[in-house]
């Protein structure tokens, strides 16, 4: 509890320290906050190009939104990937590079990882944004579903600060862990349904003469849950079943109270290791 009030009584730091995040971001850039937008339009038309005109990509049609197109599919999909893939870039960061603040003054140390995750979460909404437009240009009414894409926003940010957490303190004590992240993010890309279809992981396999559900084992990853509940919103327009709801809100609970555990562990000593 004491914890909790803490926290609640450094709202202006975490307001400042987002601020400052996104300042830093587009720097000395002459267009600034504009890339935020044009950065979802650019790989649309990119998309479009490859896999519309080139590839010719036969995509899954929508269910039951009738939205036919694998641009919209691989987007509604690599939007909240993108988000989740840099927070956990960011995040192992978000103390050693903050070395100097953490040594001059005491504050809560996790406030650093949050508002990393927050100025993402800027970010993601933007480009949410330009998805949604595009959405409804070609058809597709999202707007009854915004709420509940809005749900899944602040779910996965409350799991991917849990994990930014747990990164972010590790990554002082042990270096190398950064190094291990670049390949762990390229496995998790492939082990979620973005540039394919959930439909084609095989229900079960033999393996070794034992018949292995290779389906139920996939849909335990958290990250493909939360893939195929965006797609299902935004490309679908449908309610993803209520047990993937319960399932993904238990992984974010979970994800902060272990995220906070791990941290309060091994914060004490964080001045002198960072």
């Amino acid at each position: 509890m004491s914890a909790l009030s803490q926290y609640a009584g450094t709202r202006e730091l975490v307001v400042n320290l987002t601020l400052r995040e996104l300042r830093s971001k587009y720097k000395k850039s002459v267009l600034g906050w504009t890339w935020s937008l044009l950065n979802p339009v650019a790989s649309v038309i990119i998309y479009t190009v490859v896999f519309g005109v080139f590839l010719k990509v036969n995509p899954p049609r929508g269910d039951p939104s009738g939205l036919k197109s694998f641009v919209m599919f691989l987007l509604c999909a690599l939007v909240p990937w993108n988000f989740m893939a840099n927070t956990l870039t960011l995040s192992l960061d978000s103390l050693v590079m903050n070395a100097n603040l953490i040594k001059k003054v005491y504050f809560p140390r996790e406030l650093l990882v949050a508002s990393t995750v927050a100025s993402l979460d800027v970010t993601f909404l933007i480009e949410l944004g330009v998805l949604g437009v595009i959405l409804l240009i070609v058809g597709n009414m999202i707007i009854p579903w915004i709420p509940l894409a809005l749900l899944l926003v602040a779910m996965l940010t409350g799991m991917m600060l849990g994990w930014g957490m747990v990164l972010a303190v590790c990554n002082v004590y042990f270096r190398d862990v950064k190094h291990f992240m670049n390949i762990i993010i390229m496995a998790l890309f492939y082990s979620a349904p973005i540039v394919y279809p959930v439909t084609l992981v095989p229900e079960s396999r033999e393996v070794a003469g034992v018949d292995v559900p290779v389906r139920a084992i996939y849909e335990l990853n958290p990250i493909a849950r939360f893939i195929e509940a965006f797609r299902t919103v935004l490309y679908d327009l449908r309610f993803p079943s209520w047990s993937t709801m319960i399932y993904l809100m238990g992984w974010t609970i979970g994800s902060l109270l272990i995220g906070w555990w791990v941290f309060g562990k091994l914060e004490p000593r964080l001045a002198e290791e960072v």
